[in-house]
């Protein structure tokens, strides 16, 4: 009997959220004295931070750019526009997620989600895409008090299914995340999303995968 476990990110390995909210950012930024390079780079400094760490990315970023009212209404209008586009529909999903998530079924690996996402907000996505069913356990970004890459979350995650970290895959696709799964001592799987492996991540990494279906491939050589 093969003792692995599976825990996953959401954003950006279930979903394709990230490239999707960027776009939001992008388009309404255009209205602003700020380019889009400049909304590209601090959204990829954001990615795989909760909800607090964001704000305070964005607002060191264009405090000295933006008004303290032209930030609100950039960032009022980037989540309206996204909320408007995907809120009571099922956000895109990533390929190989319902493959991946079925093979691990199919075989008996439990597996949880270890998300910066607020965790009813998690739940009702997953829901809308019919996917919750495959998650026992889900912990949100709420549950914690310092998110990714800080190990919290996973050692949360994993604590919730009662599993040893060292037995369990962390499915990532950014660094925080990552480092997050690395120093909780998990064994962290890469499938960049938005940004490639540098040699960090190929350090900290047990393996970096390029999609969901290499990652089945993966998984299936160590319980065949």
């Amino acid at each position: 009997m093969h003792n692995l476990f599976v825990i996953f990110d959401m954003d950006g390995v279930i979903f394709d959220t990230e490239r999707a909210i960027l776009d939001c950012w992008i388009e309404a930024s255009r209205a602003y004295p700020v380019s889009e390079s400049l909304v590209r780079e601090t959204f990829i400094k954001c990615i795989g931070t909760n909800n607090a760490q964001t704000t305070d990315i964005y607002n060191s970023t264009f405090s000295g750019i933006l008004s303290s009212d032209d930030r609100e209404s950039l960032w009022n209008e980037s989540y309206g526009m996204f909320r408007s586009k995907y809120e009571g529909k099922c956000l895109p999903v990533k390929p190989g997620a319902n493959e991946i998530l079925e093979f691990l079924r199919a075989r008996g690996i439990r597996t949880g989600l270890a998300t910066s996402t607020r965790k009813d907000i998690a739940t009702r996505e997953l829901q809308d895409a019919d996917l919750l069913q495959y998650f026992e356990s889900i912990t949100g970004g709420d549950s914690v008090r310092i998110s990714k890459p800080d190990p919290e979350i996973y050692l949360l995650a994993c604590k919730k299914m009662d599993v040893k970290p060292s037995d369990t895959m962390a499915i990532e696709d950014s660094y925080n995340g990552i480092r997050s799964a690395h120093a909780a001592g998990m064994r962290p799987i890469m499938v960049p999303d938005m940004v490639p492996a540098d040699e960090e991540m190929m350090r900290l990494s047990e393996s970096v995968c390029p999609d969901l279906f290499a990652v089945i491939d993966y998984i299936r050589g160590f319980i065949q």
